[in-house]
Formats: structure tokens, sequence, C-alpha cells
């Protein structure tokens, strides 16, 4: 079977060096900040082209603490895209705020921003473009604050976003993955690095003396030293992964044509999908012929059942995004794949198909 993803696979090609960065991390006693992760931090910053880096523990929680660093709290609402994953949305909803659910473009899975624009109301406080699977999603001009959702972006060229600040994953199966959860904000505005660095150290204003930032009292969220050490050796070989997945990118689109989304300029192709209207027979089909896939996501956001009386009464459906939702299907797209794997896709997709 070839994978969707192959974590271990992808390790293996950097494991002396994150064995020889973690046990340096170990031997001396830092394992909560320190060098490592102000390393990770400017690393990740220069990156994605931004001038600090605030390091926390998700994914998710980058995206919180980007809401909350710029304000926004209990009473508000947040636009979010209907396709993402349910972290777009829960964190919002963390935040005491309303998500507020805006159908997708027709071709593809990203923020109509004339959806967006229709959404806004007298409590609409931020907008959430979520760039997503490496494209990069177009941002409505609202004159509100955006919250850059770029959790799968790292290494998109350039990185996406004209927010303030935008959110980033180290989840595992990233482009850039850690060895476990971890996440970080990244910004222009210093003023706005240290309101999230504030609210991930319970609002520390000296030795225990905590105050309220941007209106909130903050929490416990960092990335620990463990896996900015494993981040930052996977920084070294992340140039030669992003130059195989575009490889495999071109080769999908050139011989599978309209199935495939539509390419997005310096795309790090986080995820590879294609579009079949019958996508659970391709499925089964292409897992017969050995090849895994998976579906992201199997529904929109406006049918999570957590979001249940949480919506606006007159939230509006998002009819393009359940249509995405029906039809997508990622197929196997990474730096451990042969040219042979790739071919083998190819010829299974298309006798599937």
């Amino acid at each position: 079977m070839i994978p969707l993803v192959d974590v271990a696979g992808r390790h293996a090609r950097v494991a002396a060096e994150v064995e020889r960065r973690v046990a340096a991390v170990l031997a001396s006693g830092r394992w909560v900040g320190g060098p490592e992760v102000a390393a990770c931090e400017a690393a990740v910053a220069h990156l994605a082209g931004r001038a600090h880096g605030v390091g926390v523990a998700s994914g998710t929680d980058a995206e919180g603490g980007e809401g909350q660093g710029q304000g926004v709290g209990p009473g508000d609402e947040v636009i979010v895209p209907a396709v993402s994953f349910f972290a777009t949305a829960g964190a919002v909803v963390r935040l005491g705020a309303r998500p507020v659910i805006a159908d997708v473009l027709d071709d593809r899975p990203l923020m109509d921003p004339d959806a967006a624009r229709a959404l806004v109301g007298p409590r609409t406080r931020a907008v959430v473009p979520v760039h997503l699977f490496g494209a990069a999603a177009p941002e409505p001009d609202l004159g509100l604050p955006v919250v850059d959702d770029a959790a799968q972006a790292a290494g998109s060229e350039p990185f996406p976003g004209r927010g303030a600040a935008a959110a980033l994953s180290f989840y595992p199966t990233k482009v850039l993955g850690g060895a476990g959860d971890g996440g970080m904000v990244v910004t222009d505005d210093p003023a706005l690095a240290r309101r999230v660095r504030a609210l991930g150290h319970h609002g520390a204003a000296g030795p225990h003396l905590h105050e309220r930032v941007a209106g909130h009292v903050g929490g416990n969220s960092r990335l620990d030293a463990v896996q900015a050490a494993v981040v930052l050796a996977h920084l070294a070989d992340l140039p030669a992964r992003l130059a195989r997945r575009r490889a495999i990118a071109a080769a999908y689109r050139a011989a599978l044509g309209d199935l495939c989304l539509p390419a997005s300029p310096g795309s790090n192709e986080a995820v590879f999908c294609l579009r079949h209207p019958e996508r659970d027979r391709l499925a089964d089909a292409l897992a017969r012929r050995g090849v895994a896939t998976a579906v992201y996501y199997p529904r929109p956001l406006t049918e999570q059942p957590a979001l249940a009386g949480l919506l606006r009464a007159d939230q509006p459906p998002a009819p393009r995004a359940a249509r995405f939702c029906a039809e997508a299907l990622a197929i196997p797209c990474h730096v451990g794949m042969s040219d042979a794997d790739v071919v083998r896709v190819i010829e299974a997709v298309r006798e599937a198909a």
C-alpha cells in the first residue's frame, strides 16, 4: 500500500540531527523555553517572511492566541470558511465568540470573499481566511482584523496572508511537522507578539504578577524545547521535501487534468486533492489497487454537531462547501514516494475513475 503520509520515513531522513538536537536539549535541563525555542521561533518567522515568531502548544492555540491578541472575545462574531478542520471554528468558540460560516469558491475550498462580505454584521470582529492544502485563500477587504489560519502553509512561497499575524501548526503530518503537537504565531507587529507570548504565559507581567492581556486571562501554551529541536532538524530537509512534493503534484496535474484541484503558484502542496462525483467508489477502488486515500473534510462546518445552537439564527447554508466535501479525495503526495509510486498512483486513478 502506498501510504497517504509517511511520518516515519520522513523522520528517517533527519533522524541523526533530530536525535542530536533532542539529546542536547535533555542534557541542558532547559526543557521549557531556552535557546532552542528562540532559534526555532526566529527560523520559522524568517521562513514565513515575518519579523517575530511566538511558539505555542498547538496550531489550535496559535489561532486562538492570535485572535485573543487582536481583542476577539465574548459577544463577538468571527467569519470563517465552511471548509476547514474543526479547530478553525473551535478556536473561535473557545474565545467566547460566535463563528459565522461563509461558503467557499466554486472551484476551490477557499473562503468566497463575496459570501464573507454578506455576513458582516454589527458584532463582526474578525475574519479568518484558511489557506487550505497549501493554497492561498483570497482575503476579503472588510475593514476587519484578519486572523490568518496558515496551519498547513509552511513552505508556501510567498507565505500567504496579509493580516497582522498568521497561525501555523507543527502537527506531525504537516509539511513541516514535529514529533507531537506544537504551533506558532508569526507577525511583524512586536506589540502583538508580546501580547500572544504573555497570553501563553498566564499573562505574567513579573514574578507571580498576572494581568489581563487584551481583555483575556492568560493560560499555559508554550512550544516546548524538545518539539522546537525536532522542528529545527526538519527545517534543514524542507527545501528537498518541497521540491519533491511539487514535482509529484505537477505530474498528477499533467496526467489527471480536471480531476485535480487548480494549481496554486508557490504552494507547498500540503494536501493533494482530487474531485470526483463518486468519491467513495473511487476511494474503494484505489484501496483495492494499493493506494491509500483520505477525505479532507467529510462535512462542512455548518454541519458539525458541536456547533449546533451556537451559530446565528440566520446562518446561511453552504452548498458549494457541501458539494466539495462530498467529492474531495486526498491522494499520496510526499517526499517518501518513488517515481514508480507516482506512476502507480496515476495508473490506479485512471483505471478507477
